[in-house]
């Protein structure tokens, strides 16, 4: 008689569970991705909005014009003047039983660029270089032949106050500004300053003085 060769019970008991074990394995599935998967572009965008620079301020308008000095335009205050230069304006008090104040724009050379200021209020500038242009093209240094071929048909002439031989030119406006530019002329016909202002400071002769 043939006898069963004896395989011990917790032998056989451990080598079924080692099977269930690895089916069980073989059936679990994959973990599911939860994150969406992130594009070059997006990428490249989310980059160049961090990188990208602040925007620089924008520069202040310095044209001459009937209505101001570029953005300084007739009619503002010390106060806004102060906020639109985004420079240092160095306001002196007006003189006594005066409300007329005058402030240089260019430190390094005063007489160059100037503003006028009466009641608290922008009324007027004036240029005694060559580096800007007068409202219609005239210029420090011009000949008056050729302001009066600029003008024609507004310019009112008297002779200067103070210079022996020269001539003052007044040119009208020819915007809606109410304002008037006056050039200034030595005795070789010559201009050597103009300005731009409103009435009445625009025919101040002497400035605030």
């Amino acid at each position: 008689m043939r006898r069963t060769p004896f395989v011990p019970v917790l032998l056989v008991s451990a080598l079924a569970a080692l099977a269930l074990g690895a089916c069980d394995r073989q059936a679990e599935p994959a973990a599911a991705t939860t994150e969406a998967p992130v594009s070059a572009a997006s990428t490249a965008t989310a980059s160049a909005t961090i990188a990208a620079p602040a925007p620089a301020p924008a520069a202040v308008d310095r044209t001459p014009t009937f209505k101001g000095y570029g953005d300084l335009a007739f009619g503002k205050n010390s106060k806004e003047l102060r906020e639109i230069w985004k420079e240092p304006l160095e306001i002196a008090p007006p003189a006594a039983g005066s409300s007329c104040q005058q402030v240089a724009l260019d430190r390094a050379a005063p007489k160059a660029l100037k503003l006028m200021i009466e009641g608290d209020k922008l009324v007027r500038y004036d240029v005694a270089t060559d580096a800007e242009t007068a409202p219609g093209g005239g210029k420090v240094g011009m000949g008056i032949n050729q302001v009066r071929k600029l003008y024609e048909g507004r310019v009112r002439e008297q002779p200067a106050k103070y210079v022996p031989g020269g001539v003052d030119l007044r040119v009208s406006a020819d915007d809606d500004s109410g304002s008037a530019l006056v050039f200034e002329t030595g005795a070789d016909g010559k201009v050597t300053a103009w300005r731009v202002g409103q009435s009445p400071a625009i025919d101040y002769t002497e400035g605030c003085s």
